[in-house]
């Protein structure tokens, strides 16, 4: 059986300074597209990937061509959570007017049309329907995804078969980080985290 590849885009103006980029299509600084391609030279010890997904924001798009993972599909159900009212603010400006909030518990506001909002169970509903049509393709091999910070969370949880708001207990993955989601003596596992 092959294993679950997780790629965290690389570096943007908004993951450097922590402001939530949910659907604003920030694209990756020098320094991300360096460490995507940096990825390139990790993945290549391993298998080549029989499918590759991706979310469709031009940030994690360009991070798997620089990887080196050609034929990325676009997968809308991996584009990273909507955070709605929250979308550009850091965590910091959030608890400012709202303070305590923490957004595995609270959760977002709703924003404007384009970024409506949408609840933890809302993301896990995408997760799983992702891990539905990659888990088939793992009997021929290794599968790729590139995806975004609080989404690769809640993936690796939703492998384990948890609840998503145990996604609290993982660290947030560093862009352009490696996570690796397999299966041991039958039994899912996280056999790598944000490694870089």
């Amino acid at each position: 059986m092959g294993e679950l590849i997780v790629v965290r885009h690389g570096q943007t103006e908004w993951s450097l300074s922590g402001r939530y980029a949910g659907r604003t299509d920030v694209p990756l600084t020098e320094a991300g597209e360096a460490v995507a391609r940096a990825l390139g030279a990790r993945l290549a010890d391993r298998p080549r990937p029989v499918a590759v997904f991706s979310s469709p924001l031009g940030r994690a798009m360009r991070t798997a061509r620089l990887a080196g993972l050609a034929g990325a599909r676009p997968d809308p159900d991996l584009l990273e959570w909507d955070y709605g009212g929250y979308e550009g603010l850091t965590a910091a400006r959030i608890r400012a007017g709202r303070p305590g909030w923490e957004l595995w518990r609270d959760g977002v506001v709703p924003g404007d049309a384009e970024h409506p909002g949408e609840g933890l169970e809302q993301v896990a509903a995408r997760v799983d329907a992702v891990l539905e049509r990659v888990r088939p393709l793992l009997d021929a091999g290794d599968v790729a995804v590139v995806a975004h910070g609080h989404l690769t969370r809640v993936l690796a949880v939703r492998w384990l078969g948890l609840d998503a708001s145990a996604s609290r207990f993982l660290g947030h993955p560093h862009p352009g980080s490696l996570t690796v989601l397999a299966e041991e003596d039958g039994q899912r596992i996280i056999s790598a985290w944000n490694t870089r």
